[in-house]
């Protein structure tokens, strides 16, 4: 095998590059003192540290959900299984009511949104929070966790993907 060429990066390589790696697919909530609450879907959440418990993720500059994060001070995650595809493209689209859908409820101690049969939920304060590039890096302290059995919602190449289970071929 030929060794490959390395190139700079531009905006177009760099995100096919970016897409070769499969992520996981959550919803990052949030619910600002007197607000309504406030969701987006997410590939860019991930572990941080065991000791102290912490967790991060990244979102645009530009979008409109900068302020209410930022006023908010804390965060919820909820981890999508496979049945819940309909509810990522719903939270990541422009529409007005994104909790319409789906079993939500309040965590204890922020009063964020969580979905109750995501496979994973976290309940986090935000301790820090960068703008790096083009994105705003939060690191939140996990306040809370659950978890369940599942198949998760994967996200690689452009589209969502399954994993491929042992015994299943592939």
């Amino acid at each position: 095998m030929t060794e490959p060429v390395l190139q700079a990066p531009d905006a177009t390589t760099l995100r096919q590059a970016l897409g070769r790696y499969a992520t996981g697919v959550a919803l990052v909530c949030c619910r600002p003192d007197g607000a309504a609450p406030l969701g987006l879907t997410v590939n860019s959440f991930a572990a941080l540290s065991l000791q102290p418990a912490l967790v991060l993720w990244s979102l645009r500059c530009e979008s409109t959900a900068l302020p209410a994060f930022d006023a908010a001070g804390h965060f919820s995650v909820s981890v999508l299984g496979l049945a819940h595809q309909g509810l990522s493209q719903r939270f990541a689209s422009r529409e007005p009511d994104k909790f319409a859908d789906g079993a939500w409820f309040d965590a204890p101690n922020t009063g964020a949104p969580l979905l109750a049969d995501a496979l994973a939920l976290f309940e986090c304060r935000t301790v820090s929070r960068q703008v790096i590039g083009d994105h705003v890096l939060y690191v939140g302290e996990v306040l809370g966790l659950s978890q369940r059995a599942g198949e998760p919602l994967l996200f690689q190449g452009g589209g969502y993907q399954r994993l491929a289970l042992p015994g299943q071929g592939g």
